[in-house]
């Protein structure tokens, strides 16, 4: 259906310099607008608009295809985080809209929606692209507001049966044309990483990392008297079995300060793993709880700095808290805290935690058998809100994970 938007206009009033009394009108359309100006109004829409353009006007709906818009809107310096929802057989795209606070679908693009795609998982994202992986370890990148996919190419390297410790993705800043995934694998203290770039499209060889052993880069295991524990801190620590959804079990963030990129992931047992691509070197941080103590853990990127999300349990008291490593101090700190109100009703659920962080922002998913809740902590304000269940036709849903992307419609795959 076609509209016409020369009904859209602005009144402006002004007084005439003759007669103070006298009000003059000033009108004029949007058709006044030369077709530059007119995209580059739109392109600072939320990107939920983009669906509605088709249906607006035909000049509206030329816009939505043009290439110039998309330029216009890679020159918007950030959007308002999505928030892509995990859960086991999802056949489409949940959408949490952070700005709107509201639940959106996305179908999935075609080339997911194939029967021999139909086992791929979401695990990494960045800017506005989302990264999946398929049960036989081959990568598919997607822009899920466009629905544009790109198949990577297979997979060759000599050390195939190495453990996959973390999958992160990054995407140039600048213009959203370009991107590349790191791949760290291999068995503490052999470490290896492996880069795709898209401009290239091909995978780099295989790149060892070494252990850094500078002197301000000790080693801590937990008989290291420098090992900071949550009683030593706040007081209160968490418990819970560590536990990854499908698409957390490589539950790591990449960062880039100082022209070094930094992968982090989480180590098998728990501990925080710092692998510089730069250098080519890798650091564990110290342990934040005893070795065998139990817990649920994760680690975000908020920033461009590294984060742990932990939830734990103590003396009947289950806290959430949000802890930085300072460089100068080498110990953890504590930057926010769920109020004990809302986290003790987790005391005893043996809860999960898979979080993502967004600008100031981190998503977190807790799962447990019993309770599922979802809950952004701002870090500025340590400002804790829960939001609402997701309901598809009737049911509640429950997801075990989430990941965060800007939605982008001039992301390029």
């Amino acid at each position: 259906m076609e509209c016409n938007d020369q009904h859209v206009s602005v009144n402006l009033k002004r007084k005439s310099p003759e007669n103070g009394e006298r009000v003059l009108f000033n009108t004029f359309s949007l058709d006044d607008l030369n077709e530059d100006l007119f995209e580059r109004i739109l392109s600072w829409l939320p990107t939920s608009t983009f669906f509605r353009l088709n249906s607006v006007c035909k000049r509206w709906k030329s816009v939505a295809a043009s290439a110039s818009f998309k330029l216009a809107c890679s020159h918007i310096p950030s959007r308002d985080p999505w928030f892509l929802m995990v859960a086991p057989n999802l056949n489409q795209s949940v959408i949490l809209d952070s700005a709107e606070s509201t639940w959106k679908r996305l179908n999935h693009p075609p080339l997911l929606q194939e029967e021999s795609n139909q086992d791929c998982v979401p695990v990494a994202a960045s800017g506005g692209l989302i990264c999946y992986r398929k049960s036989s370890g081959n990568f598919i990148v997607t822009n899920p507001v466009t629905g544009s996919c790109r198949k990577l190419p297979p997979l060759q390297f000599a050390s195939q049966n190495q453990p996959l410790n973390a999958i992160v993705m990054s995407t140039s800043s600048k213009d959203q044309l370009s991107f590349k995934i790191v791949l760290v694998f291999g068995e503490l203290p052999n470490l290896l990483f492996k880069v795709y770039n898209s401009g290239s499209n091909c995978w780099e060889g295989e790149t060892a990392l070494r252990r850094k052993t500078e002197d301000n880069s000790i080693e801590y295991d937990s008989t290291d008297d420098n090992v900071v524990y949550f009683l030593s801190k706040a007081g209160f620590v968490v418990a819970s079995n560590m536990q990854r959804s499908p698409s957390k079990q490589f539950s790591s963030v990449i960062t880039n300060k100082d022209g070094q990129e930094i992968v982090y992931f989480l180590s098998s047992s728990g501990n925080v793993v710092a692998c510089n691509l730069t250098c080519k070197c890798f650091f564990e941080y110290p342990r934040l709880l005893p070795v065998f103590s139990e817990y649920s853990i994760d680690v975000v990127e908020c920033n461009g700095e590294m984060l742990v999300v932990l939830l734990s349990e103590f003396l009947e008291i289950a806290t959430l808290r949000v802890w930085k490593y300072d460089e100068a101090s080498r110990g953890w700190h504590q930057i926010a805290a769920m109020p004990a109100a809302n986290s003790h009703e987790w005391y005893g659920k043996k809860a999960d935690i898979n979080c993502v962080g967004a600008g100031n922002q981190i998503f977190i998913c807790l799962n447990s058998p019993e309770l599922c809740t979802y809950v952004v902590c701002d870090l500025e304000t340590n400002k804790w809100v829960e939001f609402p269940k997701c309901c598809i036709n009737g049911e509640v849903i429950d997801f075990m994970s989430a990941l965060s992307f800007e939605p982008r419609i001039e992301a390029s795959v």
